[in-house]
């Protein structure tokens, strides 16, 4: 099978973390966002375990009540620390952006909660990569999937400083763990471009830590 490596290099390289373009107007129907997951679940998992669940959340009490926990959680900081920093910096944008995420939550149209069947307290710290490195491909994979039909998402944390009051609030149960909540929505416009990022020769290293790759 042969790509089209600038639709491929696109996909990758343009798949932004979305928050002030998500369309909070637009319904996302429930096959695209399937049609997303079912792709989704093509990830690697380990020991091809395939522990990922996922939890669609589109009821505004809910969504209300999780944006409330989301902000408890650390959006409210967010929103306080964002004012000393400036605001035409990246770091300001970036975190500009993510205070309006906070404020809006509950109104995005669709809210997507990945889950990983365990719990990390019970396997140990030794077992970290393994156990999120079997979901978060999973997560990206569903990322890109939105992207190439024109949606967008943000794979956000906060939420988990609460996670307990979480999952009651969804039912779920206890042996599950959340790895993160994704806002889902269409995006206003799809021109989003690749990031500034430095030239991995500056950031990459041969054989031992102390040999950078670039001459």
């Amino acid at each position: 099978m042969e790509f089209d490596l600038s639709q491929t290099d696109a996909l990758l390289s343009t798949t932004r973390a979305v928050r002030k373009r998500l369309d909070l107007d637009r319904d996302v129907p429930d096959e695209v966002l399937l049609e997303c997951l079912q792709l989704a679940v093509q990830a690697p998992t380990g020991s091809n375990r395939q522990g990922w669940r996922w939890l669609v959340v589109r009821d505004p009490d809910t969504k209300a009540a999780l944006a409330d926990i989301y902000r408890r959680a650390g959006g409210d900081y967010l929103a306080e620390s964002a004012k000393s920093v400036d605001t035409e910096s990246q770091t300001g944008r970036v975190m500009n952006s993510a205070t309006y995420l906070a404020r809006h939550l509950q109104d995005v149209p669709v809210l997507v909660i990945p889950l990983i069947i365990g719990r990390l307290e019970e396997l140990g710290l030794e077992h970290a990569a393994g156990f999120y490195g079997s979901i978060m491909p999973a997560i990206w994979s569903f990322q890109l999937a939105l992207r190439s039909r024109g949606l967008g998402s943000c794979l956000t944390t906060l939420h988990l400083g609460l996670e307990r009051e979480a999952a009651e609030l969804l039912g779920i149960p206890p042996h599950m763990t959340q790895a993160a909540l994704l806002p889902v929505a269409f995006t206003k416009g799809t021109d989003f471009k690749p990031a500034a990022r430095p030239p991995v020769s500056e950031i990459t290293y041969l054989d031992t830590y102390k040999n950078p790759i670039a001459p």
